[in-house]
């Protein structure tokens, strides 16, 4: 269960994750389940960890701590197994020092980390990335491209990708959209 909680206010979080009651709020009309019930025995993906507020990281920790939870409107305990991976672009440690990120939590989190480089230190990446994106979205959209021109290949091997892989797909979907050849040259990336 993926969920991005970049500009993802408190009560918004909480209503995600831990779901809520009916009546718990003013338009709560039905009990609705919470993304770490939904992930049971499963993986909960929290994408962009480091733009999580202050409160709701008081919050993942308890469950990260206790394995408990509490949907919106409840005083019931809840349990959860699922195992909870997250993600960031930022630097948590110059966080911590800023006081932007609980050290507590960043301990917790610590226990299994691993660093994976962005896609700009990672070029022997972009072209697998790359035809796996063509081979997607010429599927998604109907398109018959038999492959990357070399130009083109050498072009999105020597940007720099700000944006990592979710710029590389955003160029590879926008490219494939517009394509009207079979196989797809430099000038389809700019």
């Amino acid at each position: 269960m993926p969920v991005n909680v970049a500009g993802v206010d408190d009560n918004f979080f909480s209503d995600t994750l831990f779901g809520h009651k009916k009546g718990a709020f003013t338009g709560a009309e039905s009990d609705r389940k919470g993304l770490i019930e939904k992930a049971e025995n499963g993986t909960l993906f929290l994408d962009e960890i480091g733009d999580l507020s202050i409160e709701s990281q008081v919050k993942l920790l308890r469950l990260l701590q206790d394995g408990q939870y509490y949907p919106l409107g409840s005083d019931i305990a809840r349990m959860s197994n699922a195992r909870i991976i997250v993600a960031t672009h930022r630097d948590i440690k110059a966080m911590l020092v800023s006081e932007k990120f609980r050290q507590d939590l960043y301990y917790r989190l610590k226990s299994h980390q691993m660093v994976i480089p962005p896609l700009r230190e990672r070029k022997e990446d972009i072209s697998m990335l790359a035809y796996s994106f063509l081979k997607e979205f010429a599927g998604k959209f109907d398109k018959s491209i038999k492959g990357i021109d070399a130009n083109a290949l050498q072009m999105l091997e020597t940007y720099p990708w700000k944006g990592n892989i979710r710029e590389l797909r955003n160029v590879m979907e926008r490219a494939i959209i517009l394509i009207e050849e079979d196989e797809l040259k430099e000038h389809n990336l700019n």
